[in-house]
């Protein structure tokens, strides 16, 4: 069973993420309010999965075709799940290894909030960030890279400390959305 790789830092993370924002703002134009980069390759000297985690922000998750065929015209797959409701996912290439992830939430919702609130709280607070990578280090051993609900099983064993630290940063006054990228 080849186990989940995490790596250093890579500091090509963030000009891949500006690379493929102006893909997505060109593919959704007026449909993404919002294009965030987020997961940890957005944190600074954060070891992770080498896959850039995109979160774009729409007015309404509803039809998903606004967002899904364009999408799927740039080489994303949707993954139906039950988080459909209010977090649509996608990934490119179709098969593992994945190298870019994209989040789909609502504009100005919870989701939203939550998941940039983590970001910028890590990015603010160094030795949290140390932390949450350790943690990721520990949990990559024990799960394999090659099985789907191995892979969520990765994933639902942060959950404990992202909902943790989440709700610390929104106590906090966290997101900081006036630095946020409006498209």
């Amino acid at each position: 069973m080849d186990r989940l790789i995490v790596i250093p830092y890579d500091p090509r993370w963030p000009e891949q993420y500006t690379e493929e924002r102006v893909r997505l703002a060109d593919a959704l134009g007026a449909t993404a309010r919002r294009i965030e980069h987020h997961g940890s390759t957005a944190i600074p000297g954060m070891t992770a999965k080498p896959i850039i985690d995109i979160q774009i922000s729409v007015r309404t998750l509803q039809p998903m075709e606004k967002f899904q065929l364009p999408l799927e015209a740039l080489g994303y797959i949707h993954v139906p799940h039950e988080d459909d409701a209010f977090c649509p996912f996608f990934h490119r290439p179709d098969a593992w290894p994945h190298t870019h992830h994209v989040h789909i939430v609502a504009f100005g919702g919870d989701e939203e909030a939550r998941t940039l609130a983590f970001r910028d709280y890590l990015r603010d607070h160094p030795d949290v960030a140390r932390d949450y990578a350790a943690l990721k280090s520990d949990l990559a051993a024990k799960f394999s890279a090659n099985e789907f609900e191995s892979r969520q099983g990765y994933a639902e064993a942060k959950s404990e400390f992202i909902d943790r630290i989440t709700r610390l940063a929104r106590a906090r006054g966290y997101p900081r959305l006036a630095s946020a990228s409006v498209a």
